[in-house]
Parts: C-alpha cells; sequence; structure tokens
C-alpha cells in the first residue's frame, strides 16, 4: 500500500515548537505512536506540541484547532499554538482575515493579527472554580496547599481552557522545576494532571517565569501559562493589569482587567519550514 503524503509546517512561538498540520484540505489520522515517533527530536520532527486546524461546522468559529502533546494525549489549550495558528491559516491561504474566531476543546477564542505581525490571542475568562479547573478541593482558595517531602507547598490554581498550578519562588533560576515540576503535574490534586508554572515577581508590571508542561516537560514558553500566571498574580494583589512575562525563548505581553474579564496575550510567531511526510 502506497504511503501517504502529510503536508505540514515545523513553527515556533518563543521556541515553544510546533508540527502544524492543515486538515482542512486534507486528511488527518495520525496513531498516539505515530504522533510520539514525530515528537522525537532525534528520530521524527521534533516538537512540543502538534497542531491540527480542522474545519469547524458552527456559525461562532472559523476553524476547529486541536493539539497533540508530544506523549500523544490530545489537549483543550495552547496560547503560543494559537498565535502559531493564526499565522499558519493565513500564510496557508486558509483565510484573509486579521480577526479570526477559532473553536478549541476548552472553548472559544479569538486571534487577532496585529500590522507588525505579532498575534494578539484572547484567552477567554479564566475558570477560578475547582470543578472547573479541575482540583480537588472543597472551595475556591486564592492558595492551595499539599504536602511535598515533608513540606507544606503553597500553590494557586487556575484553568485557561486547561489546568495550571502556580508557584511564587523567588529565583525561577534556583527553583526545582525539574523535580517539582513532574511531582505537581501528576499529583491526584489534579485529576487530569496540569501545567506547573514557577513565578518570579521583579515588579507589578514584570515577571519572569518557567513551565513545566504536562504530558511534554519543561519548555521555552507556555502562552496558556503565561496567562495563568498573570492571573494568580492579580488575584493575590501583586500584579498590575499589564504584565510584560519573561520565558525561557522570550518575552509576552499579557493583559487582565480582573475578575469576569478575558486574558489578552500578545506575542510572535517564527514559520521554520514547510515539509511533505510519507506516512
Amino acid at each position: 500500500m502506497a504511503a501517504s503524503p502529510l503536508r505540514f509546517s515545523k513553527m515556533h512561538g518563543l521556541g515553544n515548537d510546533f508540527m502544524v498540520v492543515d486538515a482542512v484540505r486534507q486528511s488527518f489520522n495520525l496513531s498516539t505512536a505515530q504522533i510520539q515517533q514525530l515528537a522525537d527530536r532525534h528520530f521524527g520532527i521534533g516538537f512540543d506540541q502538534l497542531l491540527v486546524v480542522g474545519p469547524y461546522q458552527g456559525n461562532d468559529a472559523d476553524f476547529r484547532y486541536r493539539i497533540f502533546n508530544a506523549d500523544g494525549g490530545e489537549v483543550e489549550q495552547c496560547g503560543n499554538g494559537a498565535r502559531c495558528f493564526a499565522t499558519f491559516v493565513r500564510e496557508q491561504g486558509l483565510t484573509t482575515k486579521t480577526e479570526i474566531p477559532v473553536m478549541t476543546s476548552g472553548g472559544r477564542i479569538v486571534l487577532n493579527v496585529q500590522a507588525d505581525g505579532q498575534i494578539t490571542v484572547n484567552m477567554g475568562i479564566p475558570k477560578l472554580e475547582p470543578k472547573q479547573i479541575p482540583l480537588v478541593s472543597e472551595q475556591r482558595q486564592t492558595l492551595y496547599t499539599v504536602d511535598w517531602d515533608g513540606t507544606a507547598l503553597s500553590f494557586a490554581s487556575v484553568s485557561m481552557g486547561n489546568p495550571h498550578g502556580v508557584i511564587v519562588v523567588e529565583n525561577v533560576d534556583t527553583a526545582p522545576v525539574a523535580n517539582l515540576g513532574p511531582w505537581l503535574e501528576s499529583h491526584p490534586v489534579f485529576p487530569q494532571r496540569a501545567n506547573i508554572g514557577f513565578m518570579q515577581i521583579l515588579n507589578r508590571g514584570h515577571i519572569r517565569l518557567r513551565v513545566f508542561e504536562r504530558g511534554v516537560g519543561e519548555t521555552l514558553a507556555c502562552g496558556t501559562g503565561a496567562c495563568a500566571a498573570v492571573v494568580v498574580g492579580r488575584l493575590q494583589g501583586l500584579l498590575d493589569e499589564a504584565v510584560q512575562v519573561d520565558l525561557r525563548g522570550g518575552r509576552l505581553a499579557i493583559q487582565w482587567y480582573g475578575e469576569g474579564q478575558a486574558v489578552l496575550m500578545t506575542g510572535p510567531t517564527t514559520t521554520v519550514y514547510s515539509g511533505v511526510l510519507a506516512i
């Protein structure tokens, strides 16, 4: 049986890298094992997430946006990927719009292409109730506590369409990301696991952030993680409405005016190359 060609683009948002596939004009049917193989940086394309641009049948969005982590698991949301999604559909001639509504399994988001080429994403309203995150807790709290090696570990939690835990640290360079990240990611308090952010506050309008992503590991940037960190910092009275977020791969601009309001994220995208695979 002849192999089927699969056209794709390799993209990144601040080093958070993606394989992006047009499933509007071609079929997409990769297994978990195939996604894992393609994600391998030695034997495949290499990526943090696989993004799939699909058709959407409703009137409230132009496309369906699916995200698969490097382990092959499908997840609800990816902020850096959303910006790349906007660039991809325009580069591929799938739309000429500068405002692009997109449906994800985590909800509807709107992508806006700025005159300078940067992308602003309306990431929607953060979900703060434990059942919405989801988080095992009888009631919403500003900080939650778990026992970590005999020490009471405090963290905040929010959903940006996907679950996040955020810990405030003195210095992200010395934070125990490699140990605490995977431990808290898969802690029973998060029934669907979670992305774990380590936030260092420089001042009320500037933070540094490292994120251990669910099903991927630490990445150079995490858009939803940046949004979650700013929401957490705002709720704790530590940050202003507009915050610069420095990740290992670069800087994002996040705006959040408070509860009941959507989070806005602005940042760049880069198309590395396009290719064709024989699947």
